[in-house]
């Protein structure tokens, strides 16, 4: 008897092994969202730890970095547990919005799709609506404006302190 494996495209578990685990688990204790192989953790108080765990996994779909820790991206949606605390709507949008996600994942929830690519389909499929744009659009900069990070994209900065960025180089981009 022969078994036919259906072939995924993606990432290969030998490629996957090479790479390393970086946000492999984050393990939810209480109320708070743990990475412990990359030790940092973040508290929950206005949001769920498992929502913050998927809008975690849901900001690395959005703007995927594969160098980038997933410390980072907690920093990013950290914005969100903070308005949470204070508008109820923005809570209920986040919560609700998280609930939807998990819905369309099916039995084991968003952050439970092992294929990056069947998550990017449920994203695709919700990319219109006020929950994606809210968490896309506060990402764009919440992300991005990560000092700890602009290294990592050729970014030195604002150069105006520094006499501009005539005299300074600018067009020895080397990414591009």
């Amino acid at each position: 008897m022969t078994t036919i494996y259906e072939q995924r495209p993606g990432i290969s578990r030998r490629e996957l092994l090479k790479r390393g685990t970086i946000g492999a688990a984050l393990i939810i204790a209480g109320n708070a969202v743990i990475s412990p192989d990359r030790a940092w953790g973040m508290e929950t108080t206005a949001l769920k730890p498992e929502t913050m765990a998927t809008l975690i996994k849901l900001a690395r779909d959005i703007y995927p970095h594969d160098a980038i820790a997933d410390r980072f991206y907690a920093i990013a949606v950290k914005g969100h547990e903070t308005k949470a605390g204070t508008d109820e709507a923005h809570k209920k949008l986040i919560e609700d919005g998280i609930a939807d996600l998990d819905k369309r994942a099916g039995a084991n929830g968003y952050r439970g799709l092992g294929w990056e690519d069947d998550r990017v389909a449920i994203l695709r499929d919700i990319e219109t609506t006020p929950f994606f744009q809210a968490v896309r659009g506060d990402l764009v900069v919440s992300f991005y404006n990560q000092k700890e990070l602009w290294p990592h994209f050729g970014y030195e900065g604002e150069s105006y302190s520094k006499g501009g960025y005539i005299a300074r180089g600018f067009d020895d981009i080397e990414w591009l």
